[in-house]
């Protein structure tokens, strides 16, 4: 957590369950500029869903990760 530059963890915002930190309930992605954009594209182009511009993608996204 340091590593990423968090200083302080309030028990009732953070969690840690199995190898992922949570912060209420989401993932918690570092500031990690190739993990980010792997992540935004998994949500991006969706076969379900088909492409659903920019902001259907960043609504998909913080649906689960912080």
């Amino acid at each position: 957590m340091k590593k990423v530059g968090v200083k302080v963890l309030r028990e009732e915002e953070w969690e840690i369950e199995k190898d992922l930190v949570l912060k209420e309930g989401k993932v918690y992605v570092p500031k990690n500029e190739e993990l980010r954009m792997e992540i935004i594209q998994l949500h991006y182009d969706t076969l379900v869903a088909g492409h659903g511009g920019r902001w259907k993608t960043t609504k998909l996204v913080t649906r689960n990760y912080w």
